[in-house]
């Protein structure tokens, strides 16, 4: 196995899935210390740890070691397994949160993935499951990530702070990535949404739905969203109800924007007129900021070049958000790769902000645990 000289250390909590996920595709062992070492409550949290656990259930041969306060994490690599697999994700955090970090790994495991997570679908902090189907499902698609078996699946959906909600996702496996060329973001063609509620009137939804529409019917006509009340068991353990809303290019590109509403008992109550209509603004916001693809994944998009081919990839991003500058950081550390970086200002072909034009050559990464059939 790898020695301690090839090993990274870092201190502090942040950026801990990027460091650990990359440290499982690049094999170099990763020390974090540190971790919230002057908090009255210091150490790993419940959802990094739970983080944890996950990552040692989808590898092989992983060796983690924390110390007693929690505040020190060392982290030596197995191999990407995969398998069938069932995990209790923390409700303090969104599936999101453990789904963005799995879509990072899945197409390089041995056996092809498919993982049933129980938690929060949809919450304030991370991206919901909706979002992540809508758009990096399709972005993994360019790389040649496809199949039958690709999908993501919501069975049952939980809003903070109880939980109860389900998704199953399934991921084949793949010996190289595609490079890609996405510089034309092309022109808006339609939007899509999707209004839920769960333990909360049905009429909750129908509000969101007219209110959203208000905004955006002025800009284009073609808007569907959907309404999906889910009953029963379906319905998680706390009431809730949110808007995701999906816009789609001429080009084939997702920009995305979501809200969802206060967990019971905490904030004030949300009227679902405004969510919708502050959840459409949100989406004119994206827009504008434009990009072949969406803030939430610049991160897994600049991954997958890395990981590409030993050819050049370029993408058009729109403005860096600094969880995606702190993301080439660690690119540059583990892979020791560099991208280059092109500031296009916004002129008469590229509307709204200031985007980036990103250009890399891939490390040529092949998936060497995939099995030969």
């Amino acid at each position: 196995m790898a020695t301690q000289a090839n090993s990274l250390s870092y201190a502090g909590c942040n950026f801990l899935r990027q460091r650990l996920v990359l440290s499982t595709l690049s094999g170099r062992p990763v020390k974090i210390r540190k971790i919230r070492a002057r908090d009255d409550n210091p150490g790993l949290r419940d959802f990094e740890a739970s983080f944890i656990r996950l990552l040692d259930k989808i590898t092989n041969g992983s060796r983690i070691e924390i110390n007693q306060t929690g505040t020190t994490l060392y982290y030596q690599p197995g191999l990407l397994y995969g398998g069938s697999v069932e995990h209790d994700c923390s409700v303090l955090r969104g599936i999101g949160y453990y789904l963005e970090s799995l879509l990072c790994l899945a197409p390089f495991m041995k056996h092809p993935l498919k993982i049933v997570l129980r938690g929060v679908t949809n919450d304030q902090i991370d991206p919901s499951v909706d979002v992540l189907k809508a758009t990096a499902l399709p972005l993994l698609k360019q790389f040649g990530i496809d199949g039958e078996s690709f999908e993501l699946k919501i069975v049952r959906r939980g809003m903070p702070p109880g939980g109860g909600g389900e998704v199953v996702f399934s991921c084949p496996v793949r010996k190289i990535l595609k490079p890609i060329q996405l510089t034309d973001p092309g022109k808006i063609k339609r939007i899509r949404g999707m209004a839920y509620s769960v333990r909360v009137s049905p009429q909750m939804a129908n509000r969101i739905v007219d209110s959203a529409r208000s905004i955006l019917n002025k800009f284009i006509p073609d808007i569907y969203i959907y309404t999906d009340h889910m009953k029963g068991v379906n319905s998680g353990k706390s009431p809730g109800f949110g808007l995701s809303l999906v816009a789609e290019t001429t080009s084939g590109t997702f920009l995305s924007a979501e809200l969802a509403s206060n967990p019971q008992g905490q904030g004030a109550a949300v009227l679902p007129e405004d969510l919708g209509r502050n959840c459409a603004w949100l989406l004119l916001e994206e827009i504008y900021r434009g990009g072949c693809v969406d803030s939430t994944n610049q991160s897994l998009a600049l991954l997958l070049m890395t990981l590409g081919q030993q050819d050049v990839s370029k993408v058009l991003l729109g403005p860096l958000s600094p969880y995606t500058i702190e993301f080439l950081r660690h690119l540059k550390s583990f892979f020791q790769i560099m991208f280059k970086i092109e500031t296009k200002p916004c002129g008469e072909e590229l509307k709204g902000g200031d985007k980036v034009l990103m250009t890399c050559v891939g490390i040529g990464f092949s998936n060497l645990s995939k099995t030969l059939k």
